[in-house]
């Protein structure tokens, strides 16, 4: 019986943005978690690239650093991660949506198939690549895995749907939000912008991808010239190079562009809400931070923000803007469903259901 599980560590070498922060976290929690257990059936190693950015300080996860860089994350994936998996004798949890190809892909995390579900998202070359290399990723996990680990009910469905996957075959894993306890906000964005001290705003935060659907806040901010937006983010692949600019030109926008961890959580306290208006997410992060800080949300009703936010949010229509964010941010807040969202999906739980999880999986083979 094989009763290591070994986590690739790739995300150590990436940007702490929503995967990568997942990953981090997770596998934080399930540390913490194993030094409560008084029998351990399995055991857990992390594979570190020698380069990585971050090496984890563990107590009951055993650190195993490489000899190999992580040069390319498509090489490390499919070859590297498997053959000292090998070497180890030992299963790979993956958490990035990638995995080697074949039977070597252990536990695999497919977090959603936007590249799949939007394909006219990804419009320049190298976006096609993306999407090409992400649809690879997601058929050979869904056809490969021991098991398929997502993060809501709605990216289980989309997954079965696409790709034939039964029941017995996948898992739901949540994110969580306890990282946001350990920042401290940093109000010195506001001496930056003082215009944000001077008049309410709005504030929207995301990676800038289309599905983020800045569309929207443009379309909205350019008919309700009275209403203030912040916008913060960093653009990657699927962005819509002409949004940006567009934005810029409108005089009750600002645009941020980077701010830090501290400075986005003094955003979201002082903000009349934060707006998500995305149309495509696995699960949506940031929400559940600005929850955490005090802030209203207004998300959209698309995809999986409904089944995550409940009646915490408020919620509009991604492909609508008839609405008032003014009216929306002005009503009563249902306060004991925003502390049952912020007791339900955290890191502590998901880690829990991720031993849990592989232990029953590892002991039934």
């Amino acid at each position: 019986m094989e009763n290591t599980v070994l986590i690739n560590g790739n995300f150590l070498c990436r940007n702490l943005t929503g995967i990568e922060r997942f990953a981090y976290e997770t596998c934080r929690q399930l540390d913490i978690l194993l030094d409560k257990q008084s029998e351990q059936s399995i055991s857990f190693a992390v594979l570190v690239p020698s380069n990585a950015r971050i090496i984890p300080e563990y107590k009951n996860i055993r650190i195993c650093i490489s000899e190999k860089p992580l040069e390319s994350f498509p090489r490390w994936d499919m070859f590297t991660a498997a053959r000292e998996a090998k070497k180890l004798h030992a299963v790979l949890l993956n958490f990035s949506n990638t995995a080697p190809r074949g039977k070597n892909c252990g536990f695999s995390f497919i977090h959603d198939i936007y590249a799949k579900d939007f394909p006219g998202d990804f419009t320049t070359f190298r976006d096609k690549l993306i999407r090409l290399y992400s649809c690879f990723h997601y058929r050979n996990i869904a056809k490969n895995a021991r098991l398929i680990l997502t993060v809501s009910d709605f990216s289980r469905k989309q997954i079965q749907k696409a790709y034939n996957v039964s029941d017995e075959r996948i898992r739901v894993i949540p994110n969580g939000w306890e990282h946001f306890n350990s920042i401290r906000e940093d109000n010195s964005v506001f001496e930056r912008f003082p215009e944000l001290t001077r008049k309410p705003f709005f504030f929207t935060l995301g990676s800038l991808q289309k599905r983020k659907n800045l569309k929207w806040i443009y379309e909205y901010a350019s008919s309700h010239s009275e209403q203030n937006f912040a916008i913060s983010g960093k653009a990657i692949g699927g962005m819509q190079t002409g949004e940006l600019s567009s934005l810029g030109e409108l005089p009750n926008v600002i645009l941020l562009e980077y701010v830090s961890d501290g400075e986005v959580k003094a955003l979201m306290k002082k903000c009349l809400a934060f707006v998500f208006p995305s149309y495509y997410e696995g699960f949506g992060i940031p929400p559940l931070e600005a929850l955490s800080a005090g802030a209203r949300i207004i998300v959209s009703d698309a995809a999986s923000l409904p089944e995550i936010y409940g009646s915490s949010a408020s919620y509009i229509n991604p492909s609508d803007t008839g609405c008032d964010l003014v009216e929306l941010a002005s009503k009563p807040q249902d306060l004991k469903a925003k502390e049952e969202v912020l007791s339900r999906w955290t890191y502590e739980n998901s880690a829990q259901k991720l031993y849990n999880i592989l232990t029953e999986e590892l002991k039934a083979k």
